[in-house]
């Protein structure tokens, strides 16, 4: 195989102008990083990372640490991340959580400690002083994306906010019958989604001057079944059952429309349904929705670490993530 001396001749150029083009780190114009990349694909020169590494103690890797993969809405945060990390040379190590304390424990005792990984972006967990404590004095940079975390630059969704905008929504169409599907006890865990999106709901009501009613708040697990089981319980009596539903998650949503129209009612005339994320399948049930971003934040994760680490000079300014309301087919103003 070609070695750096020969991709530098081919291109007219230096060894180190050559390492600066492949590498990503330090300028190089579009122009010679262009011809450097033609001479070494031409030669089939390959960057070591091994080699990289020695000479910058960098790996090039940055440690994903995210709860639950299977969720479209962590499983979308990644691929951004990924992409994001892939455009600046970088491989990507994922720490899927799905084993409870003891995994998480030994992936921050353990793996995230070895030189495996130059830094690490942590998504929506809500870290100990212990954990930040071990990362930092390793000189591992970190970022989280979900809530505030002392000592850590983060990323933040306003729970609060999205849940008082989607029922605020139904309560302007005229419902003030307004239900909720929120998650379970056993989700309140990292920065307590369920009880801050479920503060927003019956803050929206007060606004609205609507009395709340604890007979129509279900808790769900986040998912399509959750939703539909939560659901037929909310919507099963013919008697004050409610015009409308906020749930907290597209998935439990979808579920919603599902049973909705198993007992013969019909969306949006005879309930309004809302949702938060936006995510691929909303667009097919026309889900009205709070759209969330998840690939963007993913994104924007990258680029606060890219700083964090030194190899950027701007970093985003606002760690507000942003969200907004998507009005499709499945809300409208209540039969009269």
């Amino acid at each position: 195989m070609a070695g750096i001396e020969e991709v530098a001749k081919k291109a007219g150029v230096s060894t180190a102008t050559v390492s600066r083009a492949l590498s990503g780190r330090g300028y190089v114009s579009e122009a010679t990083r262009s011809k450097v990349r033609g001479a070494a694909s031409e030669l089939g020169y390959v960057v070591s990372s091994t080699a990289s590494g020695l000479a910058s103690g960098r790996t090039r890797n940055v440690g994903v640490v995210v709860p639950l993969l299977s969720h479209w809405y962590f499983s979308t945060v990644v691929e951004g991340a990924e992409t994001a990390l892939l455009r600046r040379g970088y491989d990507t190590t994922l720490y899927n959580l799905m084993g409870g304390e003891a995994e998480r424990r030994s992936v921050f005792t353990h793996f995230l400690l070895r030189k495996r990984v130059d830094a690490v972006i942590a998504i929506n967990l809500e870290l100990t002083v212990d954990e930040v404590r071990a990362l930092h004095d390793l000189r591992k940079p970190l970022v989280g994306i979900g809530g505030p975390i002392p000592d850590v630059p983060t990323l933040a969704l306003d729970d609060f906010e999205v849940a008082r905008l989607a029922t605020s929504h139904l309560a302007g169409l005229g419902h003030r019958r307004i239900g909720h599907i929120g998650g379970g006890r056993e989700f309140d865990i990292d920065f307590h989604l369920p009880t801050t999106r479920r503060r927003g709901y019956e803050v929206a009501l007060a606004d609205a001057a609507i009395t709340l009613d604890e007979r129509l708040i279900r808790p769900a697990d986040f998912t399509m079944k959750g939703g539909y089981v939560a659901a037929k319980q909310l919507l099963g009596s013919p008697v004050d059952r409610p015009t409308a539903i906020f749930a907290a998650s597209d998935e439990m949503a979808i579920g919603a429309i599902l049973a909705a129209r198993d007992l013969g009612l019909s969306v949006p005339r005879d309930v309004s349904i809302i949702g938060v994320d936006d995510n691929q399948q909303a667009p097919f049930f026309d889900l009205t929705t709070i759209a969330q971003f998840p690939r963007q934040q993913g994104e924007t994760a990258v680029d606060l670490l890219f700083a964090e680490l030194g190899e950027s000079t701007t970093a985003p300014t606002d760690l507000n993530l942003p969200f907004e309301l998507v009005v499709r087919g499945s809300t409208a103003r209540p039969q009269e």
